[in-house]
């Protein structure tokens, strides 16, 4: 008699997940189960270094699918498959999060209740590097509480440096 393995739990559905995910050169970032009236919602964040595109989360959608199709992981119960990337709103939890947002202003606050908004220079395994008001400051994951990448409207595209300011000696012209 075989005994089915339940991958719903997220470790186990992490676990199944993660080389499929693998294949593309992507990083599985979370995924959850939730009930979604009388289906389930499968929702699968991933992500790698340099974004992902769409065609990218469309590929790796269709792997999931069949993949999942074939090994019944999810039984028997109907489910809808999601498949994004993290959004600006998630949280830096991990180095390669870090990473990721080099040059993106994000807001900290430190173990020790301490907050402090900066822009990140550089991050390695153990510690990030930021431009805090000026003045560089090393801040270790170890420390951080929380962090979330702040959203920039004023911010030219494509540029470490925040959109340059109207001229201080008087109104802007209009055109």
């Amino acid at each position: 008699m075989s005994r089915r393995t339940d991958h719903t739990d997220p470790s186990s559905l992490e676990n199944f997940l993660r080389p499929i995910v693998e294949q593309f050169g992507c990083d599985l970032e979370a995924a959850d189960v939730t009930p979604a009236g009388r289906r389930r919602l499968l929702r699968v964040l991933v992500d790698r270094d340099g974004g992902i595109s769409l065609d990218d989360v469309a590929d790796v959608t269709r792997a999931l699918s069949k993949a999942l199709d074939a090994a019944d992981v999810m039984g028997d119960g109907p489910y809808t498959l999601e498949v994004s990337s993290p959004g600006v709103d998630r949280p830096l939890t991990l180095p390669r999060h870090w990473r990721r947002n080099v040059s993106r202003l994000v807001k900290i606050t430190l173990t020790g209740g301490d907050k402090l908004t900066g822009r990140i220079k550089s991050a390695a395994d153990d510690a990030a590097e930021l431009d805090v008001n000026g003045k560089p400051r090393t801040i270790a994951y170890a420390d951080v509480a929380t962090a979330k990448v702040q959203i920039e409207f004023n911010r030219a595209a494509g540029t470490d440096d925040p959109a340059p300011e109207a001229p201080a000696d008087g109104p802007a012209e209009e055109s």
